[in-house]
């Protein structure tokens, strides 16, 4: 969607995979009962999918960022292009699905409740892992996969030949996922968790897949399909993170919560900056829970989420608990 960058100007970052635009409600008391209306102070258009939030809080941190990802050839693929740009992201690798609609969700918030969702998955139904191949021909310091297992035509065997190829290249691997319903993840996930260094799905999406509830036990069985570190998320009950050198469960930080949307998708900016800057795991954690829960605070998936000033002096006036998990 704009003009390629030479290998010298190529961003340290590729963010590749879903892409959309959010249609969102600000928290109501109730959801309306059949015919009624609920009148709001307003109503909110704004991009989303793991590759633009990510995206998004990675520009607000000062990251230079290019997404790979497909839109239809309308008005909402035109605000998600426009959106990203005035966002800092680059668009360069952004392809117009001449045959399918911009992928679109609405997100109604509904106070004291989880989020309702009503999703068109659109152009998103056409990406490969084949789209990603030129802004990889100058591999990555991080390639971060936003939403693997929802779009179906990308293939676990060809995108671990993806990740492998930045490895090799000396880059970090972050996998994030969504789990649309029942269905085989196991056959994906064992092509490609041998190629990501980290993997972070929420407990939800782990309990769907593994049949397994419990966190550390979820987190254990990524790792031996695997996976270097596996950070299971439970939003306000915090984290669980395993690898070679940690296992640790981790807490939240104290804000006033209005709309998850995007607060995973915010977690994973922060540990890419903790990546990027060659900061130890515990520390990549902090960082990442940091600008996660100041997504949080605010409506919609990138709003309210720090700049890099604001991170700092956020940690520098709060701590996270962070204990050990004992070796069962």
């Amino acid at each position: 969607m704009s003009t390629p960058s030479s290998p010298s100007s190529r961003p340290p970052v590729i963010s590749a995979g879903m892409v959309l635009v959010d249609h969102l409600t600000p928290p109501i008391p109730r959801m309306p009962k059949a015919g009624e209306l609920i009148a709001v102070e307003q109503l909110y258009l704004a991009t989303g999918g793991g590759v633009s939030n990510t995206s998004m809080a990675l520009g607000r941190l000062g990251v230079p960022v290019s997404a790979s990802a497909r839109i239809g050839d309308d008005a909402f693929g035109r605000f998600i292009v426009e959106t990203l740009q005035s966002g800092g992201v680059g668009t360069e690798y952004i392809q117009v699905d001449p045959e399918r609609e911009t992928s679109q969700t609405l997100i109604v918030n509904v106070q004291g409740e989880d989020r309702r969702f009503i999703h068109t998955l659109g152009a998103n139904r056409g990406y490969e892992a084949a789209d990603m191949d030129e802004a990889l021909s100058v591999p990555p310091k991080v390639l971060h996969i936003g939403y693997f297992l929802i779009l179906p035509k990308l293939d676990g065997a060809e995108l671990a030949k993806r990740l492998a190829r930045v490895q090799q290249a000396g880059g970090h691997t972050i996998l994030d996922v969504v789990t649309p319903g029942e269905g085989d993840y196991i056959t994906p996930l064992r092509e490609v968790l041998p190629y990501t260094d980290v993997f972070v799905p929420n407990t939800d999406e782990a309990a769907l897949i593994l049949g397994e509830h419990d966190p550390i036990r979820q987190a254990r069985a990524f790792r031996d399909m695997g996976a270097r570190r596996v950070v299971v998320t439970m939003g306000d009950r915090g984290l669980v993170s395993l690898s070679d050198d940690n296992e640790v469960r981790m807490g939240t930080f104290p804000v006033t919560f209005v709309d998850g949307t995007g607060g995973g998708d915010s977690f994973n900016a922060g540990y890419i900056v903790g990546l990027l800057e060659g900061r130890n795991e515990i520390d990549c954690l902090t960082l990442a829970s940091a600008v996660g829960a100041s997504c949080v605070r605010e409506v919609g998936a990138t709003t309210g989420v720090f700049r890099r000033g604001e991170v700092d002096e956020f940690l520098a006036r709060h701590e996270i608990p962070v204990d050990r998990i004992a070796v069962s």
